[in-house]
């Protein structure tokens, strides 16, 4: 009776500590872990981690490896930019993948590449938990970005006093790009333009134009074994990978 008491008290805490905790892991280098990330993983049953696709290896999950190694772990796809993809679909299936556990009263944590608040993917499954299931507990650490990592590897000031930051995914045109660039002249502005990749080709040209090729820096892969950073009239190849951004500082 005793022992059947207890058992019921036990479930019973254990289904109030069920929650689903956002964790950005940073851009990719372990030791960039926060303290706050490290704690919210030990303390969670499950833990959920993104993959592009089925037969890609998680670049989150690794980052966190040592920490997760006596943890149920659980990938989930996270669309990218394919266009045979149906976005809604995979965030609902992935919210009700998370929301099962959490109904068992299992703390799940989502990792999440970077930080938590820079084209976070997890915003996604956050906002139809939100919608779906207001009832259940959420909690969000933030993680250090490839973009603050990218500033200190290079000490490039993101914004000095008097400045702009400018944070922008990058643009699919040419003109597009330019506009940019033009309208932010003269007006102590930095740009941080993310996700290059194969829009690469396109962006040199125009930094060409514009005459800031030399002056502006990119990163890629930051944190991870082959992480770049340079000048832009330095990187040689056509194309770069999906972890790019450029830093442009224009007075």
């Amino acid at each position: 009776m005793i022992i059947k008491k207890f058992l019921s008290l036990f479930k019973s805490l254990r289904g109030n500590f069920a929650s689903l905790t956002i964790v950005g892991v940073g851009p990719g280098d372990p030791s960039l872990l926060t303290i706050a990330a490290v704690n919210a993983i030990k303390k969670a049953n499950v833990i959920f981690f993104p993959v592009s696709d089925d037969n890609k290896k998680s670049f989150a999950a690794e980052i966190v490896n040592k920490h997760t190694k006596l943890k149920k772990k659980i990938p989930i796809i996270f669309p990218m930019a394919s266009k045979d993809l149906d976005p809604d679909g995979i965030w609902s299936n992935a919210v009700e993948k998370i929301v099962g556990f959490i109904q068992k009263g299992e703390s799940v944590v989502l990792l999440c590449l970077g930080d938590t608040s820079l084209f976070a993917s997890s915003s996604n499954i956050l906002r139809i938990i939100k919608n779906n299931y207001p009832e259940i507990i959420t909690n969000t650490i933030p993680g250090i970005s490839s973009l603050s990592a990218a500033a200190a590897l290079n000490n490039f000031d993101l914004v000095k006093k008097g400045e702009t930051l400018i944070i922008k995914e990058c643009p699919s045109s040419n003109s597009e790009l330019t506009s940019l660039i033009r309208d932010s002249r003269g007006k102590k502005t930095v740009l941080a333009i993310m996700k290059v990749g194969k829009r690469w080709n396109l962006v040199r040209e125009t930094l060409k134009k514009e005459d800031i090729i030399n002056t502006s820096l990119i990163a890629l892969s930051i944190g991870m074994p082959d992480q770049i950073i340079q000048y832009a009239s330095q990187y040689k190849n056509d194309i770069m990978p999906y972890f790019s951004l450029i830093l442009i500082r224009l007075d």
